[in-house]
């Protein structure tokens, strides 16, 4: 079973009440499903909607189509970005088209390797890198939904593959241009090859895989993209910058929402329900008490107070995690450096 999260509980200070149940144990796979429920609440009757691929992806993709068929859901249109989606979304009973018909979506919903802090993402180990980057970059809206583990201080930062799609004709050339081209960042590059048979990897586009790792940060992307893409030989490559417009992490804290057109960060708890331990009913108590908090306000008429406390129960949340990574950094180096960091992100938070 891959790592999994801890989530206490809430408790009560009764002493008459009931002990609670044990903690919940969220595995990654769980976290990946909550985001991807909450990137499916901006799907909206009547949009074009690119589909996206891998482990993450498949329970949005799932999730459209368990709302479609509860009538929830109307007039989607689906493109896939993947032979796998292709036949997921079929089987789900979503509408397909492609970008021919409809060459402007209104949104894509995926998954991805790696978000760095400006939300340049690192896209492909599944292998459908290209029609990924082709659907998604002819989208207004690209949604990408990941766990906290994918989160990096730079591109390439994970220490694992950046694919680069070639054409398999002398792929040694092109794979050895490539390991060449980002020496300066101890760059290794891999074929990517099945590992029953150490036969290579073949895309949906009968193309072949070199995988680079890098020990150091390859700096300017902008620059780095170019001299990939100018290579011949490389039909694409797996970093996807400056595509994402809203990032949904799911991690031990909750949910967070990161926006690039709205600048803003919005925190969400996950919580959990007492009585039902187990974790697939995680998904049924995903909701934020700050929006719960909204809604009976917005009921009663108050909508002033209502907004009042989602935004104070936001920067409460916001200011313990500034408070929590200040706490780390005190632990790990320079206590200065903890305090301004601190300082930094309640800042942020609070407008101050």
């Amino acid at each position: 079973m891959e790592a999994g999260i801890l989530l206490p509980l809430p408790t009560s200070s009764s002493p008459l009440s009931h002990p609670p149940p044990p903690s919940v144990i969220l595995t990654q796979d769980e976290l990946k499903k909550i985001a991807a429920y909450k990137a499916v609440e901006y799907v909206e009757s009547g949009m074009v909607l690119g589909l996206g691929t891998g482990s993450t992806a498949k329970h949005a993709v799932d999730r459209i189509g368990e709302l479609l068929k509860q009538g929830q859901l109307q007039n989607i249109v689906g493109i896939p970005t993947s032979k796998k989606t292709h036949e997921q979304a079929l089987s789900l009973g979503i509408p397909l088209s492609d970008l021919d018909s409809h060459p402007v979506l209104d949104l894509a919903i995926d998954g991805a390797d790696e978000v760095d802090p400006h939300l340049n993402l690192v896209k492909g180990r599944g292998g459908s890198l290209l029609r990924e980057k082709m659907v998604e970059g002819a989208c207004k809206k690209f949604v990408c939904i990941v766990d906290e583990s994918k989160l990096v201080k730079h591109v390439g930062g994970s220490g694992l593959a950046m694919p680069v799609e070639i054409v398999p004709f002398c792929w040694k050339f092109t794979a050895k241009k490539l390991q060449d081209l980002f020496e300066y960042a101890g760059c290794v590059g891999k074929l990517r090859t099945f590992v029953e048979n150490g036969k290579p990897f073949v895309t949906d586009n009968g193309n072949y895989i070199v995988d680079l790792y890098f020990q150091k940060d390859m700096g300017d992307l902008k620059a780095a993209s170019d001299a990939i893409l100018q290579l011949p030989g490389v039909v694409e490559h797996g970093m996807f910058l400056d595509m994402a417009t809203t990032v949904i992490v799911a991690g031990e804290l909750g949910i967070t929402f990161i926006s690039v057109d709205e600048q803003s960060c919005r925190h969400e708890k996950i919580k959990t329900q007492r009585g039902h331990p187990r974790t697939r009913h995680i998904l049924e108590s995903a909701v934020d008490e700050a929006e719960r908090d909204v809604a009976a306000k917005k009921r009663e008429g108050d909508h002033a107070v209502a907004k009042r406390r989602c935004r104070e129960k936001t920067e409460e949340f916001a200011v313990e995690e500034a408070e929590r990574d200040a706490a780390v950094e005190k632990r790990e180096g320079d206590p200065a450096i903890a305090r301004r960091r601190c300082r930094e992100k309640k800042s942020l938070v609070l407008g101050g």
